[in-house]
């Protein structure tokens, strides 16, 4: 992990300073972002998350997707925390904490707009940071790989259905024109640019083409995210000082459901019998989120000035440390986890003698 990508929190929290500070002085220009639209698209976080997501894009391998098979419990364990459990346990936390039991101490007109980013945040699996929390695991390259490719290739069918479902379960307004155009703006066309893009570098220059070009562009990306979420703090800048408490607050929910995703997805390999190596990623996979994507989709649905930008953006603030806790565990039950999983792949049914 980088310098930069270590200290993710504090430049969040700088920005998060940088965006209500500017707003106050700046309220102007704010507005001029703002009203840079066409069909519902501001143009410059548009362009500022195509620089975040494409070259997270460029790593990812779609022909990996023929290793699938060899560590198939383990994407099986994944695939089901990804996809039938994270976005709905969100969604749950979500009605049981921010439109229950907090709804008193947050923004009345607010509380159905912090759900919807809850569940946009936990409807798409993180796609870039994974590969070092996987490398700090000592995870499976190629099973992290795979599973990256091929939660990447559901994720281009399945996040506007998902989100589309939640959203209506939650009685909040769902804008299907704008949620597909996200899906086709902020999933599709990166893909393929980037795929392009991946093609021709290793066509014409082999890996070491691409690894510069990943090496140049990885800071490029950082420096997107935090222009985004300056202006995006400039936004919100008024709302944070009148409610200082609402970060907190929606932090709750999130940091259960990352726990609680990556333990069951850690328990389930192991009551598989998988191997650590296929665990300690699938266990990061299952609880990290794709929080670039997540800002994108939150404003284009609901604007700068929504809870649900405010929600998915918390979850880039906590995202690192949080994620690195995670990681430690994993580590540290080494031991534990291959003893049970050991014991469970050992129970073979004894051979008859003839």
């Amino acid at each position: 992990m980088s310098t930069f990508e270590r200290y993710l929190t504090l430049w969040v929290a700088l920005c998060i300073a940088a965006g209500v500070a500017l707003g106050h002085v700046m309220p102007g220009f704010f507005q001029a972002v703002g009203s840079a639209e066409i069909a519902k698209v501001n143009l410059p976080v548009a362009v500022l998350i195509w620089l975040m997501v494409i070259p997270m894009l460029l790593k990812i391998d779609f022909a990996a997707l023929g290793q699938v098979s060899r560590h198939w419990r383990g994407i099986g364990v994944t695939l089901l925390v990804n996809w039938a459990v994270k976005p709905f346990s969100m969604a749950v936390l979500g009605w049981l904490f921010v439109g229950y039991l907090f709804r008193p101490y947050l923004p009345a007109d607010q509380i159905n707009s912090y759900i919807a980013g809850l569940i946009i945040l936990a409807a798409a699996p993180c796609t870039a940071m994974v590969f070092v929390w996987s490398n700090l695991t000592k995870g499976e390259p190629h099973f992290t790989l795979s599973q990256v490719a091929l939660n990447d290739s559901i994720m281009v069918v399945a996040f506007a259905p998902i989100v589309g479902l939640l959203l209506g379960l939650s009685s909040i307004t769902v804008p299907w024109s704008t949620l597909v155009l996200s899906v086709v703006l902020y999933i599709i066309i990166p893909v393929i640019v980037a795929q392009l893009v991946r093609r021709s570098l290793l066509a014409s220059g082999g890996q070491a083409a691409l690894d510069r070009l990943l090496k140049t562009l990885g800071p490029v990306s950082l420096v997107s995210l935090l222009a985004t979420l300056v202006l995006l703090f400039g936004f919100q800048g008024e709302q944070i000082l009148a409610q200082p408490l609402v970060i907190a607050l929606l932090a709750v929910p999130i940091l259960i459901q990352v726990y609680f995703n990556a333990g069951l997805a850690y328990l389930l390999n192991r009551l598989a019998g998988e191997q650590h190596c296929v665990a300690g990623p699938s266990a990061l996979i299952g609880a990290s989120n794709f929080f670039e994507l997540a800002v994108a989709a939150a404003i284009s649905l609901f604007g700068f000035n929504s809870g649900a930008a405010l929600a998915t953006v918390v979850g880039v603030l906590i995202e690192v440390p949080v994620m690195l806790t995670v990681v430690w565990i994993v580590n540290r039950s080494k031991g534990w986890y291959e003893r049970g999983a050991a014991s469970r792949t050992n129970l073979k049914p004894a051979s008859r003698e003839v």
